[in-house]
């Protein structure tokens, strides 16, 4: 189960035959639940008369599991990606299997092909290569005619891993890019 969502979650201390393990024993006697593992970097820029007004990062991980018994769920979440979280939160969610026996529903089928690259928007262009787009969309905004007073020009990039993880080491991973401008007359 090599590949780029891989390396995200299974490098450092989240072992992956250990995850398996709790993900089937946590959902054994359940009727569904699932593992939801995530990395998320995001940014944001704002351009405004003509300067950068605002510039945001963030970088995100965590994990969430569910568990469903008949009508009762059970969901535990961590920003910690250790088998040590992990074990915790699959304490948390045996709780909903007391009194209950039932059976992991099958796994989802393949995803549709994919649309996009693995690429990393918010890496992959240098900060200043940024700011000098944002200053070029304001400036061809601005020269298209001379009544225009305001322009505002935002750039926001997403670049999210996930993996899905269910019983019986079934995997399903997806890398999402996002890259929005948007210019405002």
């Amino acid at each position: 189960m090599d590949g780029p969502a891989h390396d995200y979650f299974f490098t450092g201390d989240l072992d992956r035959s250990k995850t398996d393990r709790v993900v089937s024993d946590s959902l054994t006697g359940c009727d569904d639940g699932e593992l939801f593992l995530e990395h998320r970097q995001s940014e944001s820029l704002v351009f405004d008369d003509g300067k950068l007004k605002s510039a945001n990062f963030d970088t995100r991980f965590g994990f969430g599991l569910r568990a469903v018994c008949g009508e009762t769920s059970a969901y535990a979440h961590s920003s910690e990606l250790s088998d040590a979280a992990l074990a915790r939160a699959a304490q948390a969610v045996a709780a909903v299997k007391s009194g209950h026996g039932g059976t992991v529903q099958g796994h989802p089928g393949n995803a549709a092909k994919p649309l996009y690259t693995d690429a990393n928007p918010v890496d992959g262009v240098a900060f200043s290569d940024k700011v000098k787009l944002l200053e070029a969309a304001n400036g061809f905004a601005r020269g298209l005619d001379n009544r225009v007073r305001q322009v505002t020009v935002s750039l926001t990039g997403e670049w999210q891993v996930v993996e899905i993880v269910r019983a019986g080491g079934f995997a399903k991973r997806d890398i999402r890019p996002l890259v929005r401008l948007n210019v405002s007359v």
